[in-house]
């Protein structure tokens, strides 16, 4: 059945799809229809950050930028939600066309531009949700904020949706904001990533409830810019990592015709630059969680990704070009490992 509504989708612009998805879905839910289109499955409780969840698979950043869809998600049995990413102050992101499907190598390519309706508007959707499912919020910086000020952008928008979210991600590795990914060197990051740690810790102070801290890394980083990375986020003591986001390179092997557009590629070429970052991550600092995203796009990948030490995974292009029932064949595999190891 999804292939066939995959089909027609993709007669549509991309970026329209998306929304028309979104949108089938929210409706669907209202109806009381989500629930029983795709059921519950047994659940494979995880605890990673000091947070239960009810289950290790996710979905990533970027799907639901502005919180709009959190009920109707949650009906698709995840673990957690990370919207976002937010930024302060609304923005209408880059010129379009800005997302570009590649069919034959199941990838998209997206320079969005951090789009989205601002901080304010995300969590009047946060303290409306009604859905108990854990929720991260993806945090970035407003297009024309100087990347010295970045901090301050980071850290208003912690401050904002602090009350209403179960862990927040620093996105410096987006590759659709100019020069963005110039946070993640040294002349950034030690005073960025402090500077929002405190933030958080005295947020954890003022409402005696403590939210995790993550950092989402670029996979294109070479191994001393990854090293010197992970060392900074352990002094400092952030919680973990998301690795990865979306890769500027392009392979020789990819067939689609729009492969050479401009902006970050996710999906099935991913796979391995993602895969890589996690290994290199856990051999460097192996009691650091990391949440593994980037290419996951079947039980097996999903089960490589946990046996190379990810805590939990996110899905997202995999997601869009398999459908929902790529997250209930992962939650299956999932539980029934659980099941078999207690």
């Amino acid at each position: 059945m999804y292939k066939i509504l995959r089909y027609c989708l993709f007669l549509f612009p991309t970026e329209t799809s998306h929304y028309l998805t979104l949108n089938a879905l929210k409706l669907a839910h209202s109806l009381g229809l989500t629930r029983l289109l795709f059921g519950t499955e047994k659940n494979a409780p995880t605890r990673v950050f000091g947070l239960q969840f009810k289950n290790p698979i996710g979905i990533g950043a970027g799907l639901d930028k502005n919180g709009d869809y959190i009920d109707a998600l949650s009906d698709l049995n995840v673990g957690f939600i990370e919207v976002g990413a937010i930024t302060p102050k609304p923005q209408v992101g880059n010129t379009k066309p800005r997302l570009f499907r590649l069919k034959k190598d199941q990838a998209i390519i997206n320079r969005m531009g951090f789009n989205n309706k601002g901080v304010d508007h995300l969590v009047k959707n946060l303290a409306n949700k009604k859905t108990t499912c854990l929720i991260g919020v993806n945090l970035g910086k407003n297009k024309d904020t100087p990347l010295t000020e970045a901090k301050d952008d980071y850290i208003y928008c912690l401050k904002q949706v602090y009350a209403y979210c179960d862990f927040l991600t620093i996105n410096i590795s987006s590759p659709n904001t100019p020069d963005l990914r110039k946070l993640q060197t040294a002349e950034y990051l030690t005073t960025l990533l402090q500077s929002v740690k405190n933030a958080r810790d005295d947020c954890a102070t003022q409402q005696q409830k403590y939210v995790p801290l993550l950092v989402k890394l670029s996979p294109d980083l070479n191994d001393a810019e990854l090293i010197m990375i992970l060392d900074t986020i352990n002094h400092i003591g952030l919680e973990g990592i998301i690795a990865t986001n979306t890769t500027t390179t392009r392979s020789d092997a990819l067939r689609s015709l729009l492969a050479k557009e401009l902006g970050g590629l996710s999906g099935k070429p991913l796979q391995s630059l993602s895969m890589a970052s996690l290994q290199k991550i856990k051999q460097h600092s192996e009691k650091l969680p990391v949440i593994s995203i980037g290419g996951i796009d079947s039980v097996n990948e999903a089960n490589r990704r946990f046996a190379h030490g990810a805590s939990l995974i996110q899905l997202y292009t995999g997601l869009i070009y398999q459908g929902p029932g790529l997250l209930k064949k992962i939650l299956r595999s999932v539980s029934k490992i659980s099941h078999d190891s207690s």
